[in-house]
């Protein structure tokens, strides 16, 4: 299935961390909290002000961050994405 965003929206995959461990406590995966840094996978064309479209500032593969309870979770080919719009986007990883 293929998905592309519609105007200042962005489909970002969700990067998983690390695992890190700590004495001999393993936390499950239920019990984890998601991760809020992603890797942009495709972008809309970008938002229309007073009659003209304007570019969205984000490219297809970088590397972001957004906040917690951001967008909206979707399943494309059993991997969790997120759709979010541009303004949710906290930053760019360079």
């Amino acid at each position: 299935m293929k998905v592309k965003p519609l105007y200042d929206r962005v489909l970002v995959k969700r990067v998983e961390e690390k695992e890190q461990k700590r004495g001999a406590i393993i936390i499950p995966d239920t019990a984890k909290e998601k991760p809020m840094e992603g890797k942009v996978m495709a972008i809309g064309s970008g938002r229309i002000e007073k009659g003209e479209r304007v570019p969205l500032e984000l490219k297809v593969g970088d590397r972001i961050l957004f906040g917690k309870y951001a967008g909206t979770e979707i399943k494309i080919d059993d991997n969790e994405h997120v759709i979010l719009r541009e303004e949710e986007v906290l930053g760019i990883i360079s």
